[in-house]
């Protein structure tokens, strides 16, 4: 692979997509009754790939100067000219354009709505700057990933995919409050907006944990809309479980152990999720 691609992957943690794309499968899955056909799931794949693209590469270059300065960030890509703004421009227009002709490939609404998404997906990068509910929006902005696999098939929203982008930002923005624990002493220094920060590292943990729970019963309110059978149910009762180990490896005193809880755990979440909702629909 180039250098220059290599280092873009990296840069925008690429691998990373596996946090939101199967909840768009899953809303695919859901909102279709089954496989919706090759043609969405190629759109949808390819619209996610350019939103999440297009979201990293703008936090990459709306925080260049911040990650400059925090000790913690200053190692990455732009901070130490591995690569330059212009070429994350660039990936940054590219992947906007992919967004747009995925969605026009798609239907109407999803093409009308593209504009809109795409406000949140380069905007959320800087709510840190004026307000602590960024975790949340940050959520939001995640879930906009199961409504567009929704619409994408059915070209219209409904009732449960609005549980399932429910479930999405409170999952992410759980997993987001235990990330930001990190950055307390340099997020207070240089005035971002955080609630680690702004409440300190227990209330965060404590509201992490909320927001897990939360996502569980929205799971579960899915779960009873859509009549998943009990291979769906197993999935759940395998996530909470999840959820416990993840958060007893952190606590107030001790993250040492924060990025297996954010990388390995979150990410086993959203796969076994997908399966879950292969199995219960389908066995």
């Amino acid at each position: 692979m180039p250098s220059g691609l290599r280092h873009f992957l990296d840069a925008i943690k690429f691998e990373h997509t596996v946090f939101a794309l199967p909840f768009a499968y899953i809303a695919m899955v859901l909102a279709a009754d089954g496989w919706p056909g090759w043609r969405i799931a190629l759109w949808v794949t390819l619209a996610m790939a350019g939103a999440r693209t297009l979201a990293m590469s703008v936090n990459r270059l709306a925080d260049r100067f911040i990650d400059a300065a925090n000790p913690r960030t200053a190692g990455r890509h732009l901070p130490t000219g591995l690569l330059t703004p212009t070429q994350v421009g660039l990936a940054a227009a590219a992947s906007a354009a992919l967004l747009l002709f995925s969605a026009w490939m798609l239907n109407p609404l999803c093409l009308a709505l593209s504009p809109l998404a795409a406000v949140f997906l380069i905007g959320y990068s800087y709510t840190k700057r004026f307000t602590w509910l960024s975790h949340w929006i940050l959520g939001f902005t995640d879930g906009i990933a199961a409504a567009g696999g929704w619409i994408a098939v059915r070209g219209s929203f409904d009732a449960p995919v609005f549980v399932l982008w429910f479930a999405l930002t409170v999952w992410i923005a759980g997993f987001d409050l235990i990330y930001a624990c990190q950055d307390v002493a340099f997020d207070r220094a240089t005035g971002l907006h955080s609630v680690p920060a702004r409440f300190g590292v227990k209330t965060a943990l404590d509201l992490a944990k909320l927001c897990h729970l939360l996502t569980i019963v929205a799971f579960a309110a899915l779960g009873w809309m859509m009549g998943l059978g009990l291979a769906y149910w197993a999935g759940v009762i395998v996530v909470g479980g999840l959820f416990v180990y993840e958060h007893s490896l952190v606590s107030p005193r001790d993250l040492s152990r924060l990025d297996l809880a954010f990388f390995n755990v979150n990410g086993y979440i959203s796969v076994i999720l997908f399966v879950a909702v292969l199995a219960g629909r389908y066995v």
